[in-house]
């Protein structure tokens, strides 16, 4: 497994290689033919709510404890997805999110516009609800303002009635409040900043709809709606109450399963009309390593309920539907950025931290790459698991293979840098220096959420200017990497790799660079580009 390259005392080119042929983005759903192809989005922008206004449709999703958080998305057509930024810079409180928290902070969203402000509340389980705004849709956005104190409250949605009231629905997470499957409404302030009292519980999920969740709160045709999922993150279904009261009490019907579909657990997600008056329902499925991905469904209204995907038997209740013909003939196709040249100032929007940032972790330059420097790592922070300092993309697609380049200037022993596959079982390829010799590891540590032991793999010295790294992901999320001296003859690692989720997010893949000496400036990498096909 060994290969031998011309080698330079501290310093190492590294690329890590992926072919580039396709025109079409990764992940890209348009069939150009004037139909899309379900997911809309084969990424993890769980929790979607999105809403239209005028011709454009803008799009949010959860984001946990990844930063920046709440991914903003727009679109002309609600299948080309444009990831035009972040509306969280910092999760708050920020000294407690400058650790790796798995599973906390931003869940379900939801987003409105009203009276010319587009407004995004979103819960953190273990503070509370909070709400942002902004006039622009791309930012500023204003600071993080807590509505509602408290544990486990979860899922907000406002609705803004005709006689001027402002309400709230949530739901409750069982892990922190002690009780789950119920849904509540509650009257805000004019301002939509502070509810008001303890609200009114108006379902209760436990006897037919198990962990309800995720409200989202519409008014149509003077009935009252909550679309609501249940049943589970991979087993679900949606439903939706009616009420021509907001408190209640509200009928139930359940308007979209699997059926006989291949689509698990279609719910939680967003009834959006488009311009031409027509209805549509963006919504996810649970696809394990992949993360909660996007799908677009048709929606009918019969009898004041809706009815959505497809209803083969008329029962009322659909099923997803894999291709259907786009809601607007818009031009272009689109699909959230993955590849990345680094040859602007600025972050790329697919890159996420994994806690609130240091500001010395890494820099974008004006000379074509980003510069990260190596993070001083405790002894007590033996697993990747839980690396702050890992920057890191979504899974694009069910199939990719990945390209980079990068240089490794060393300073000090046990400097070590990391491609990353990420997630409760990880592996990555791992370089680090040690007396001016650097070699290349493959490591993989199953079960990482629990602390279980790495295994390691030895590949040989790197000795070189350059060396090409490989990622390729088949489906499944089955992973293999591989490495070149000249980017045609690959040796592969020992086995394949099967990517799993972290805690409630999909599988993503990025960079690291750590050292165990305490000193006032290691060793950084400047990564030059990463490509996808």
């Amino acid at each position: 497994m060994k290969r031998l390259i011309s080698y330079i005392a501290g310093f190492i080119c590294v690329v890590i290689a992926v072919k580039t042929t396709a025109q079409i983005p990764v992940g890209a759903a348009d069939k150009g033919n004037g139909f899309y192809q379900n997911p809309v989005l084969h990424a993890d922008y769980s929790d979607p709510d999105a809403i239209r206004v005028g011709n454009q449709y803008y799009m949010t999703a959860s984001s946990f404890t990844h930063i920046p958080g709440l991914p903003l998305l727009q679109s002309s057509d609600m299948v080309n997805w444009k990831l035009v930024g972040h509306a969280l810079l910092r999760l708050q409180p920020a000294e407690h999110y400058s650790k790796v928290q798995h599973g906390a902070g931003v869940w379900a969203p939801s987003i409105r516009f009203h009276k010319g402000e587009f407004y995004i509340y979103y819960p953190d389980p273990d503070f509370g609800i909070y709400v942002i705004k902004a006039r622009n849709f791309q930012g500023p956005w204003s600071e993080p303002v807590l509505v509602e104190a408290g544990k486990g409250l979860i899922d907000p949605c406002p609705l803004w009635d005709d006689d001027g009231k402002v309400y709230l629905a949530h739901a409750f997470a069982g892990s922190r409040a002690g009780i789950k499957s119920i849904l509540v409404v509650k009257e805000m302030n004019a301002e939509g900043t502070k509810t008001m009292g303890s609200g009114v519980m108006v379902f209760d999920g436990h006897p037919q709809d198990p962990t309800v969740e995720g409200p989202k709160l519409y008014k149509r045709n003077g009935y009252y709606y909550i679309f609501a999922p249940a049943g589970g993150v991979s087993t679900g279904w949606q439903l939706v109450l009616r009420s021509k009261n907001i408190y209640g009490p509200y009928e139930r019907k359940v308007v979209m399963d699997q059926g006989k579909s291949a689509i698990n657990g279609p719910h939680q997600g967003a009834w959006v009309t488009a311009a031409d008056g027509k209805d549509w329902f963006l919504h996810f499925q649970d696809k394990d390593a992949y993360g909660r991905i996007v799908h677009l469904q048709p929606m009918l209204w019969k009898n004041d309920w809706p009815v959505i995907g497809a209803d083969a038997d008329n029962d009322g209740i659909g099923e997803p539907v894999m291709q259907f013909k786009k809601p607007v003939a818009a031009a272009g196709i689109e699909a959230p950025p993955t590849s990345d040249e680094f040859n602007l100032p600025l972050l790329g929007k697919q890159w996420q931290w994994q806690a609130n940032p240091d500001i010395t972790w890494g820099f974008p330059t004006t000379q074509g790459y980003l510069r990260m420097f190596a993070v001083y790592r405790a002894d007590s922070l033996q697993n990747a698991w839980d690396y702050p300092n890992m920057l890191a993309q979504k899974f694009p697609a069910e199939s990719f293979t990945a390209t980079a380049k990068l240089r490794f200037t060393a300073t000090k022993n046990n400097e070590q840098v990391g491609f990353i596959v990420h997630g409760a079982d990880y592996a990555f390829l791992g370089l680090t220096q040690k007396d001016g010799i650097t070699s290349i590891h493959y490591h993989e540590r199953l079960n990482a959420d629990n602390n279980k032991p790495e295994k390691l793999t030895a590949l040989g010295t790197v000795q070189g200017q350059v060396i090409y790294l490989r990622l390729t992901v088949q489906p499944g999320a089955k992973c293999r990497f591989a490495f070149s001296a000249d980017g045609k003859s690959f040796i592969d690692t020992p086995n394949d790799f099967i990517a799993k989720p972290g805690r409630w997010v999909g599988a993503k893949l990025g960079f690291f660079i750590n050292r165990k000496t305490v000193t006032n400036d290691g060793g950084y990498i400047d990564i030059d580009w990463i490509r996808f096909e």
